[in-house]
């Protein structure tokens, strides 16, 4: 399979092997990992113009984030130059899945597979709060060669611990993790008892609340060094007609405010982690 390079003007075409190991440079850059969940191809430009060195790729952040579609992938692929993990859910809500969706989630990670996605993130639960960790065997073998991330239902998991060691046993790369709260500094006690329990054996990514002032205080007390963020800020609609009273979405969102990440969010983050982890 073949993927254009990094910009639109340019008509520089570079194998698979040549993408990946490109990819896989930028992602050593540094003794850290800056992870930006983004889910529009502008999200995922100004990511990699920040210096981020992986991104998450969804749709809707909004509502915590859906199932990319392919073309959106093949987008960012053809734009970007990044490493990309496809975060999997097939809805909005809990991660309490039915055999439907769990088909779902299986097929999505076979065809991101064979597209060339460098990574997924999954997750799933029983109804008593524990890793569904027939779903999560099966995910994984599916994966096969891929990076697999355990997404934050391991935040709403009845037993945080047990948890980590069961993906850890399945072969799981990283866990994205706030600790088990809204955000990763109220979840700190939480992330510094996973990060010194894990002692190595998997990726603990702080999530939740992340930003440059966040870090630097999470860095020392946690000793994590990997991170999850979106940079985002609100941006206006280019829309000049707006119909008033007309409402299609979330009712406690203005629709004609877009959430992107901003560059410069991510650029702070990354050159903080930079000069803490040379």
């Amino acid at each position: 399979m073949i993927y254009s390079s990094v910009r639109q003007k340019h008509c520089v075409r570079i194998s698979l092997p040549d993408a990946m190991q490109k990819r896989e440079r930028y992602h050593k850059m540094g003794n850290y990992i800056l992870e930006t969940c983004v889910d529009c191809v502008e999200s995922a430009l100004a990511a990699e113009k920040g210096g981020a060195s992986r991104i998450e790729l969804c749709s809707d952040l909004v509502i915590g984030g859906v199932s990319p579609s392919l073309p959106l992938f093949r987008q960012i692929r053809k734009y970007t130059d990044l490493k990309v993990r496809v975060l999997l859910r097939p809805r909005y809500g809990d991660y309490c899945f039915d055999s439907y969706e769990c088909d779902e989630l299986n097929e999505e990670i076979q065809m991101f597979r064979e597209e060339g996605a460098d990574g997924v993130v999954v997750g799933i639960l029983n109804p008593d709060g524990t890793l569904n960790t027939e779903q999560l065997e099966r995910f994984k073998k599916t994966a096969g060669a891929m990076e697999i991330a355990l997404h934050r239902a391991f935040d709403v998991c009845l037993d945080p611990i047990q948890a980590m060691e069961q993906v850890i046993s399945l072969g799981y790369d990283t866990i994205l993790t706030s600790g088990q709260q809204p955000t990763a500094w109220e979840g700190r006690d939480m992330l510094k008892k996973l990060h010194e329990k894990s002692r190595g054996r998997i990726e603990i990514l702080a999530a939740g609340g992340i930003g440059r002032e966040v870090i630097e205080k999470l860095v020392p007390y946690t000793g994590i060094s990997s991170y999850h963020m979106s940079g985002k800020i609100e941006a206006d609609s280019a829309m000049t007609f707006r119909m008033p009273g007309a409402s299609f979405g979330l009712p406690e969102r203005d629709e004609y405010k877009l959430l992107r990440t901003d560059s410069r969010n991510v650029k702070e983050a990354v050159e903080y982690l930079g000069r803490t982890f040379q």
